[in-house]
């Protein structure tokens, strides 16, 4: 019995295992105390900062505080580009537990069209930057600010916030010049500074608005709030204010560019005004134009696609970016460049049969005048627009002089200051068509070039810019639009040199402009009759197609767009110019019948000192008339 005992009962061993497993559990309970230990030195210490931030950011967060946009002003001081209050629907989608929940319920309580979901839906994906907010819906109404107010406690993440919104009060007239803002897009994004364009949502996009982006946006701000656990806010904790955009006077006359686009009258075209002295552009009008407020909160798909569609390119700025045949617009700095080259004397005369033929060669280059003007020389030939007398000019020149020289003048490069999207044009030369078309040059084409036709192409506001510098004789001035950006006057500096030439030089060619407004054969002396001051011209009539060489025009014949383009250009007074114009108007006809009435209802209006001086330049447009000369 004692052995049963003995086996069955082993106090030694029982207190062995006894003390094993309180080893065991010792060491587990301090393993697991190290392990706690650490970790709440992990999150205490080293995670310290994480965790403070994420704290306060359930309670205080930083908000961004969008600048105001500078306003834009003409030269008189008349608002053309203002900031109007509005409201709108923004979305910051890392404060959303559901994204696509939370869409669906905004586009019930606004009660929104299946389209605007589509559109919330792309706005409130499109990539945007850490918890900043994305614009969903702009302008929103009294009743749908007080649909969202009722139901606030459902959509967390979603706020209505007052901002000023960009508002055109002449956007028609004002619509090529001025541009437009629009949303900013995913592109724009990436692309832009975070820090100054937080809470920002809209961005110059075109015109003044996207050359003078950086002086119109200003420079964000922010703001610190308290917020309950809703995400609301509670109260204002701190603040930097936003730095508001600069303001900007334009170099533009508001009355002159409404009265540019109306002598217009819906027809496609366009006017450009410079003050030769200051390079001031007091008019730059594109017909026709478009309604820029619509671009401001996001184009509809109806209304851009008629844009789009319209045969007439209401999207398109002609005046910059149009490039036309400058035609006989060109034989006044023709004439300068036969004079500087030496080539030809004033008083040298040529005998005009109505055509010219290159030595050599048999084909007949036809004066506009079929059967010629006889004898002419220097003067006469611009007062007529004699073409013979420029096509052998140009063949005497040669490509290389007559390109060269035509530089001088601003064609085919960009001489503007802060023009957005100004065009080069095109000046031709022997080694433009050998890399541009692989071929040489033929003495017939310089013969097209002398009388701006052929290859040459020009904007508007480089004939106005050219014109600027023969009236300032040779003195560069360069055309831009910012006459003051907030405080600081726009003085910018020539373009290029000054062309040195004779003054006699000047003053013939200058002259012989004087007599295509005023002398017996002027080509426009039916427009220059009755005028209060000496005024400078020449017509252009540039061809659309090219005619055969036994071929005559016969617009009763033609598509109304097959029609050739009236072009004039003119500045006034001669002796002391004021105003240098250039007018072109696409399919017109004739330059001195159509185009010439514009530019001296323009130059009526900036020089008359009647203050009705705008209502009667453009009542005398219907009364006046020539002959269809170029």
């Amino acid at each position: 019995m004692r052995k049963r005992r003995d086996a069955l009962k082993n106090p030694e061993q029982e207190l062995r295992v006894f003390r094993n497993r309180s080893l065991l559990a010792a060491a587990l309970v301090v393993l697991m105390s190290g392990a706690l230990v650490t970790r709440l030195v992990y999150l205490q210490v080293v995670q310290h900062q994480v965790y403070t931030t994420r704290s306060e950011d359930n309670r205080v967060r930083v908000e961004p505080l969008p600048p105001t946009r500078g306003l834009i002003y003409d030269r008189n001081g008349r608002l053309v580009a203002e900031n109007r209050p509005t409201y709108n629907l923004t979305i910051v989608p890392e404060r959303v537990d559901d994204l696509d929940a939370t869409l669906e319920l905004l586009v019930d309580i606004l009660d929104l069209p299946p389209e605007k979901a589509k559109v919330f839906h792309k706005r409130a994906y499109q990539r945007q930057r850490p918890y900043q907010p994305a614009l969903l819906m702009s302008e929103l109404d009294e009743r749908q600010i007080a649909r969202l107010a009722v139901n606030r406690y459902r959509l967390p993440g979603i706020e209505v916030e007052a901002q000023l919104l960009r508002y055109y009060p002449d956007p028609l007239i004002m619509s090529h010049v001025l541009g437009y803002v629009g949303r900013i897009n995913a592109e724009e994004l990436r692309e832009l500074d975070s820090g100054e364009y937080a809470g920002t949502h809209f961005i110059g996009k075109t015109g003044v608005e996207k050359q003078y982006e950086s002086v119109l946006h200003g420079k964000a701000g922010l703001r610190q709030v308290e917020a309950n656990a809703r995400g609301r806010v509670v109260k204002e904790i701190g603040r930097t204010d936003p730095v508001p955009g600069q303001d900007i006077v334009l170099t533009i006359d508001e009355r002159l560019q409404q009265l540019a686009y109306d002598l217009l009258d819906g027809q496609r075209g366009a006017i450009v005004a410079i003050q030769p002295q200051t390079g001031d552009i007091l008019a730059m009008a594109s017909s026709p134009g478009f309604d820029s407020n619509l671009f401001v909160t996001g184009i509809s798909r109806k209304d851009y696609r008629a844009l789009r569609n319209d045969l007439d390119l209401p999207l398109y700025n002609r005046a910059v970016r149009g490039q036309y045949p400058p035609a006989s617009t060109v034989k006044p700095y023709m004439a300068l460049a036969g004079l500087a080259n030496d080539v030809i004397s004033p008083d040298k005369t040529i005998f005009d049969p109505g055509y010219y033929k290159l030595p050599g060669f048999d084909r007949r280059y036809h004066n506009w005048l079929r059967w010629g003007h006889g004898r002419v020389d220097m003067r006469r030939a611009i007062e007529v627009s004699n073409d013979t007398y420029f096509f052998r000019l140009a063949h005497e020149l040669g490509i290389d002089r007559l390109s060269a020289f035509m530089h001088r003048f601003g064609f085919g490069e960009d001489t503007s200051y802060d023009v957005y999207g100004a065009s080069k044009g095109l000046m031709p030369s022997r080694e433009w068509k050998r890399e541009r078309k692989g071929q040489v040059w033929f003495p017939g084409e310089t013969l097209s070039v002398g009388i701006g036709q052929g290859y040459w192409l020009a904007t508007p506001l480089q004939m106005a810019t050219a014109l600027s510098v023969l009236a300032n004789r040779g003195q560069w001035v360069t055309p831009h639009l910012a006459r003051r950006i907030g405080d600081e006057p726009v003085d910018p500096p020539p373009a290029k040199p000054d062309i040195k030439l004779d003054d006699k030089w000047w003053d013939l060619v200058r002259n012989a402009m004087g007599q295509v407004m005023s002398g017996s054969e002027g080509t426009a002396r039916r427009v220059g009759a009755g005028l209060e001051y000496r005024m400078a011209g020449k017509s252009g009539t540039a061809q659309v197609f090219t005619l055969g060489n036994d071929e005559r025009y016969n617009a009763d014949e033609l598509e109304k767009r097959l029609h050739d383009h009236a072009l004039f250009t003119a500045f006034a007074p001669i002796d002391d110019p004021q105003i240098a114009v250039a007018v072109v108007v696409e399919n017109a006809g004739g330059g001195s019948s159509h185009a010439a009435p514009l530019a001296r209802a323009i130059t009526d209006a900036w020089l008359l000192p009647d203050d009705k001086a705008l209502d009667k330049a453009a009542a005398e447009i219907g009364e006046r008339g020539t002959h269809g000369t170029p």
